[in-house]
Formats: C-alpha cells, sequence, structure tokens
C-alpha cells in the first residue's frame, strides 16, 4: 500500500515542483495534521489558525462530531449516483430549508458550482429574451467561466475571453447605477449581502433591500452568494437574516460540511421546478458523506451554542481590533460581523500576512491591503487573545 511517508516541508516542496501544476502560490510548510484552531507541520511547530481552510472550517479542524459521522458513513455507503433517493439527502435538504426560507436545494461540490447553478436557474425560470445578470463591483462568485463572469473583477478575466454573455456590474452599494443596468433582457440580480473577497465589506444601510424592491419591480430574481458569509459565519444561519431581506435564490459551500466538499443552492418552491430535469447536474453533488457531514454540522452547531458564540466572539474581535486602530494609524477601518472579520490597512496586508507566519499565527489578505479573518465559531477567548497579540505584534513589525 502507498501511503504519504512523513517527508519533511522542504522535501514536500520539491515533490510539489516536480508533480504539480504551480497555479497556487503556496507557502512552503507542510501541514500535516489539525485539531480544533490549531495546525501542526511535518518538523512539529503548531500554528494558530485564524483562516481555517480558507473559510471552510468554521467549526475547526477535524471536529469530533463531524469526524465521527464522516467514518461511520464511508464505511457505509460512499457514493452512488443522483438517480437514486438517498435519505441522508434528503434529510439534509430538510434541515437547510427549515434553517432559511423553506425552499427546496440543489446539491454540488463548491461554491462556483452553486453559483453556475443559479445563473442557470435565472436563465431557465424567464422568458427566453432574458438572460442578463447584473453583478457588484467587488464581487467574488468563482473561478468557472459563468461565475468568473460574474465576478467583476478584471484582473481574474487577463486572458481568458471571451467571457460568457449577458453580465454588467455595478459598484456595489450603488442602487441608481443598479436600476441604469436593468432592461427588458435582465432576469436576476447576483450579491454577495456581505463581500467576502472584496475586503468584508458590509451593504450600506437600505442597499439589500433596495435591491429587493427593484426585483419584485422589475420581475427578476433576487440571488444571494452566501458561499463565504452563510452557514453560521455571521452569527445568524444566514447573512440575509441580519439584514430582513429574503432572496430567491442563494448559494452556499465552503462551510456547509465542515470542511467535506459540499456546496448548495437554495431557492422557493415556485421556482424549484425551472431546474429541470437534464438541465443540470452534478455528479458527487448531496454525496452521502458530504450531506452527514452537513447534518453533523448543523447539529454540532446547535448542540454547542456557536451561533451565539459567534456572535459572542465577534464583539471580542471588534474590541480588540478598535484598540489597536487607535495605537496604531496604519490601520483605517475594522470590519466585523460575527467570525468574518476585515482590518483594512492604509499599506499592503502581505509583510503583515508574513509576519504572523513567522510567529505561528495564519492570516489572510484580500484586496490588496484587508487582513481577512475567518477564525473557528468555537475559537476560544484564550485563542482570540493570543492570536490578536501576535497580529499587533506583526502590524507594528510590517508596518
Amino acid at each position: 500500500m502507498t501511503t504519504a511517508s512523513g517527508l519533511s516541508s522542504a522535501e514536500t516542496v520539491e515533490l510539489f515542483k516536480k508533480y504539480v501544476i504551480p497555479n497556487y502560490t503556496r507557502y512552503p510548510v507542510n501541514l500535516v495534521r489539525g485539531e480544533g484552531s490549531y495546525v501542526w507541520d511535518s518538523e512539529g511547530s503548531r500554528y494558530l489558525d485564524f483562516f481555517p481552510g480558507w473559510g471552510c472550517n468554521l467549526l475547526g479542524h477535524c471536529p469530533q462530531p463531524l469526524v465521527e459521522a464522516v467514518q461511520e458513513q464511508v464505511a457505509t455507503l460512499i457514493h452512488v449516483p443522483n438517480t437514486w433517493h438517498m435519505e441522508v439527502q434528503g434529510r439534509w435538504a430538510q434541515l437547510l430549508s427549515e434553517r432559511s426560507f423553506g425552499g427546496q436545494a440543489f446539491f454540488c461540490n463548491s461554491g462556483a458550482e452553486a453559483n453556475e447553478a443559479a445563473i442557470k436557474l435565472a436563465r431557465l425560470h424567464t422568458p427566453k429574451e432574458r438572460y442578463k445578470i447584473i453583478t457588484f463591483e467587488g464581487g467574488f462568485h468563482g473561478r468557472t467561466l459563468g461565475a468568473l463572469t460574474a465576478t467583476a473583477q478584471p484582473k481574474y478575466h487577463e486572458g481568458l475571453g471571451p467571457l460568457v454573455a449577458g453580465f454588467s456590474y455595478a459598484p456595489f452599494g450603488d442602487l441608481e447605477a443598479v436600476e441604469r443596468l436593468i432592461d427588458r433582457e435582465t432576469c436576476a440580480i447576483l450579491v454577495e449581502p456581505v463581500q467576502g473577497e472584496g475586503g468584508v465589506r458590509l451593504p450600506p444601510d437600505g442597499f439589500l433591500q433596495g435591491l429587493r424592491s427593484l426585483c419584485d419591480q422589475h420581475g427578476l430574481l433576487l440571488m444571494f452568494d452566501e458561499v463565504q458569509a452563510g452557514f453560521g459565519r455571521t452569527g445568524h444561519w444566514f447573512a440575509y437574516q441580519h439584514f430582513g431581506v429574503t432572496p430567491d435564490v442563494m448559494t452556499l459551500a465552503k462551510a456547509l460540511c465542515g470542511g467535506i466538499a459540499g456546496g448548495a443552492m437554495l431557492t422557493t418552491r415556485e421556482i424549484a421546478p425551472s431546474l429541470r430535469p437534464g438541465m443540470h447536474a452534478s455528479t458527487f453533488g448531496g454525496n452521502p458523506i458530504a450531506a452527514r457531514a452537513g447534518i453533523a454540522a448543523i447539529e454540532m452547531i446547535e448542540n454547542e451554542n456557536l451561533l451565539e458564540n459567534a456572535v459572542r466572539l465577534g464583539e471580542l474581535f471588534r474590541e480588540r481590533l478598535e484598540a489597536m486602530r487607535q495605537q496604531n494609524d496604519v490601520i483605517c477601518d475594522v470590519r466585523v460581523l460575527g467570525v468574518m472579520i476585515g482590518v483594512e490597512l492604509a499599506v499592503p496586508g502581505a509583510p503583515v500576512v508574513e509576519a504572523c507566519l513567522k510567529r505561528k499565527l495564519l492570516v489572510n489578505c484580500t484586496h490588496g491591503n484587508v487582513i481577512r479573518l475567518l477564525p473557528a465559531m468555537n475559537l476560544t477567548s484564550e485563542q482570540l487573545d493570543e492570536g490578536c497579540d501576535v497580529l499587533a505584534q506583526a502590524l507594528a513589525e510590517a508596518t
């Protein structure tokens, strides 16, 4: 049997150079184990992870209830095609429906796939001549060609044209610009209620409500991309629940299965039949392992009161980061909603990420100058303080 043989970080880097396409910029560290909000490398060093799994590990690394559920499932049924019924997939859909707006689910494997399904649904649900979708500058919807075109950031489009027809872009927060873009061929608006990759940007007051009104007025679908903000990260099950605006379609992934690959598109019972048989599919979507992981994640969040804990952690982060802001004028803004956190800097953020890594704290920089933290919702207060102390030191050193 061929298994991983315990290579060092340097040896693993060499292995990648030979056999893995270099389309990622990777840190020269080989991570081998995770538990809670810590990970360890092959040299035995421990890191505090404030960005676990790029936002996927909302419950920390290897949460025990989820591990046990997946171990049991993988010994029972790993995969069957979606031409059969699986109770576990139906149950998962029910739990998501009951915690959102009471609709139905299409399952896939990632956020990009969920957004591709939403794009197809919007075009299928409206008359044939209506195919245009409005999205927002600074947004991010995925790397597949349709989701990439929906992503209104030119840096991701370079060298990939021609892109998919029918997308137009408005500034995030500008209702008048949105209204000017609506015409007789428009079928939907796709928006992150809280922009993630765009710098953890919260919507201006009244913006999402205004989008809902425009969609109702013009007969458009309002589609929320909650791939990053959804599934408890903000302290509600879904970010839209903070704003009193219910979408027609919602896309989910990242934290949905606690680190196992899984995505979903939810829509209302009235709209769902438009995604008719033969028009869309996902071979591995809603497979038994992902479904068991998704159910276990919901149960863990509720059994351990982690929605409430996400709110509490957000308040603690805000307090610590605002105090840093008073002491270091390089911090321009602090944006917090639960455990979705952005610290905007007046300087590039990459040196801060490197300084944190040296001190064994894992964070992220997005949009060039925003330190993005997506910590686990079961992070302890002691770990929060430990990480914030390191971040303060890194900011002082790097800026």
